[in-house]
């Protein structure tokens, strides 16, 4: 699966995560794609505040396993943040790809960045 978005299509996010269930759903369990979806929100959602470049989501399954990559095209590594508690929802991303992927990780590319995780059945 691939879909580009631009800076400003925030509110396609909603419709990448349909996009990826429907991709996913027939080719693994059910948890597996609710935690792909969470975690493709969180990353591609980062990837549209935080930049001003859009963004480019690729899926790919291989057996049991799921790879989601999110590529934005702007400088810069992300920032590791530990929210504080007055920070309502702000600041969780990584914190959320880092305790539910199975693997993540970030790699830079000529013009931005890749952000990915895994996640097996």
């Amino acid at each position: 699966m691939y879909r580009r978005l631009g800076h400003t299509d925030s509110s396609a996010v909603g419709q990448v995560r349909r996009d990826l269930r429907d991709f996913l759903r027939p080719r693994i369990g059910t948890g597996s794609v609710e935690t792909a979806e969470l975690l493709l929100s969180e990353l591609l959602t980062n990837a549209l505040i935080h930049t001003r470049n859009g963004a480019a989501v690729t899926a790919t399954v291989e057996g049991a396993k799921v790879r989601v990559e999110v590529r934005d095209f702007a400088s810069g590594m992300p920032r590791s943040y530990v929210p504080n508690a007055d920070d309502g929802t702000h600041g969780r991303g990584l914190i959320l790809v880092r305790s539910l992927a199975d693997a993540w990780g970030v790699e830079a590319q000529a013009l931005g960045k890749v952000v990915w995780f895994e996640v097996a059945e």
